[in-house]
């Protein structure tokens, strides 16, 4: 078994997408971004190998963005080929891609089965119909059902991708959806909060105030209790939110919304106080917490928020690693 696992990632804009979902700005793809020539794919590739022990790592192509079986056929065949002959040395394990719910069937299942896609990711943003169609999905939550069916049942590994804070949305339903994930056996999941981005109807909801958009604490909340949701349920965790400078020009793009560069350590932070503020419900007195290695820096908490909430009902209190804890776990004292 690999120690390390890789994704080459390879952008690949779905340019004739008929949606226009509310957060999304089709234009902007449309315009700035083109599909990579072989060339450049092959480049990629190369390039990345070269930087990868190939002996520890289990690397696979991932063909991101838009929506993969929405391009021309022909399109798609030829971006499968590309990456064959590593697969046939055994450089790259298999390809990943992510799509639509609604692009999706068994012809399509069998052309991804043929050329070594092992990974189907759904942006299925939401398990709720009313969500979906307030932010202009154009597809149903049975579509989504049917499609992780069949994608599991053909043998892929599925991944079903979330957002939060989309218009309609609340916590109830985003834990509903959660649920939803986990029944249709979802082997890896994407948690995402809704930001504003410039020029989408979603800009026009919040600029005369039909919308208003997560606040960071909120979104940090939500997610904490999806990602203990997921984890509980053996529900790979492949991303936690979105980062300034990342998939958008920040400065130009980004109107409003929950967005930080440390979002994820602050939602593991919010894991661990949901913990802690348990346990502290339950005793009066924790001199010690006996914890992992590799779980202190997010028990302590963003900022050393945990330690600070603790050090407030029990003064004398201290963190201590102990190997012998489970990840994830831990022991007072």
């Amino acid at each position: 078994m690999a120690d390390k696992y890789v994704n080459i990632p390879i952008f690949i804009p779905e340019y004739a997408c008929p949606f226009q979902c509310v957060f999304c700005n089709q234009k902007k793809i449309t315009n700035k971004s083109a599909i990579p020539s072989k060339e450049e794919i092959i480049s990629i590739i190369d390039q990345h190998l070269s930087s990868i022990d190939l002996k520890k790592t289990e690397v696979k192509l991932a063909y991101f963005g838009g929506s993969f079986t929405g391009i021309p056929i022909e399109e798609q065949i030829e971006l499968l080929k590309i990456p064959q002959k590593y697969i046939e040395s055994g450089k790259i394990s298999g390809i990943r891609i992510s799509t639509r719910p609604d692009y999706i069937n068994q012809e399509i299942l069998n052309l991804l089965k043929e050329f070594n896609v092992v990974n189907i990711e759904l942006g299925a943003q939401s398990l709720d119909d009313e969500v979906l169609k307030k932010a202009g999905r154009g597809h149903s939550a049975q579509d989504v059902e049917e499609a992780s069916k069949l994608i599991k049942r053909n043998g892929f590994q599925l991944g079903l991708q979330m957002m939060t804070g989309l218009p309609g949305d609340n916590i109830e339903k985003a834990l509903q959806t959660a649920k939803k994930i986990i029944e249709l056996k979802a082997d890896e999941t994407r948690i995402y909060p809704t930001i504003v981005i410039k020029d989408t109807a979603l800009h026009k909801h919040y600029e005369s105030e039909k919308y208003k958009p997560q606040t960071l604490e909120e979104a940090v909340k939500i997610s904490a209790k999806l990602y203990t949701l997921f984890k509980v349920n053996d529900v790979k965790i492949l991303r936690i939110g979105l980062y300034a400078g990342e998939n958008l020009s920040f400065d130009k793009d980004y109107i409003a919304g929950p967005i930080h560069q440390a979002f994820k350590e602050m939602v593991l932070s919010e894991v661990w106080r949901e913990k802690f503020e348990i346990e502290a419900s339950k005793t009066k007195n924790i001199s010690k917490i006996l914890i992992n290695p590799s779980d202190l820096n997010h028990a302590i908490g963003y900022k050393s928020s945990n330690k600070i909430y603790l050090q407030n009902q029990f003064p004398k209190v201290r963190f201590e690693v102990d190997k012998s804890i489970e990840i994830g776990e831990f022991r007072c004292l």
